[in-house]
């Protein structure tokens, strides 16, 4: 089964199992609601989660689990990742890219030469940036925007791009 991460406990908050979650989504609103399932990355197993209470906080979210409204209970998943399963995951639309589908694959410039491979997608502000690691070379950072990456093929795992000038110095 696929599990696809959504966010992390990274500690607890007052004494009736409140976790503090740090999200790494793109949907937080809808991944954590009241009501909603999601697994808990154990190293052995995946354990399942009903949220019953939810609060916004700055840029985290305070969840609260069914059966785990305790603060020794909910201890031990700090540092834990959030999951969802795949067919949880939302379709998407046109030319809009989950991570784990971007990273991986063979990126080639527009005369076909291969560059590298992306291996991180980084958040950071008005668009996506995509690491590039090459071989013999230091990693190549592009900006998922339309002017630089050209055609996206998921099925066959390659990225067409256009390096525009100053990007590769």
């Amino acid at each position: 089964m696929s599990f696809y991460e959504v966010g992390q406990i990274i500690n607890t908050h007052g004494i009736h199992g409140e976790v503090k979650v740090k999200i790494i989504t793109d949907f937080p609103d809808e991944r954590f609601k009241k009501g909603k399932m999601l697994y808990l990355l154990l190293p052995d197993r995946e354990l399942v989660l009903k949220i019953i209470a939810v609060r916004k906080v700055k840029q985290f979210y305070l969840l609260t689990f069914e059966n785990y409204q305790d603060i020794n209970l909910v201890e031990k998943f700090k540092g834990f990742k959030l999951a969802v399963k795949e067919e949880q995951q939302k379709k998407l639309a046109d030319n809009n890219f989950y991570h784990h589908e971007i990273i991986g694959l063979k990126v080639f410039d527009e005369e076909n030469n291969e560059i590298g491979e992306v291996s991180e997608v980084m958040s950071l502000g008005a668009n996506d940036v995509w690491s590039v690691k090459r071989v013999g070379k230091k990693d190549l950072l592009l900006p998922a925007i339309h002017d630089v990456i050209k055609k996206v093929d998921i099925a066959n795992g390659s990225i067409i791009v256009d390096v525009l000038d100053g990007l590769d110095d």
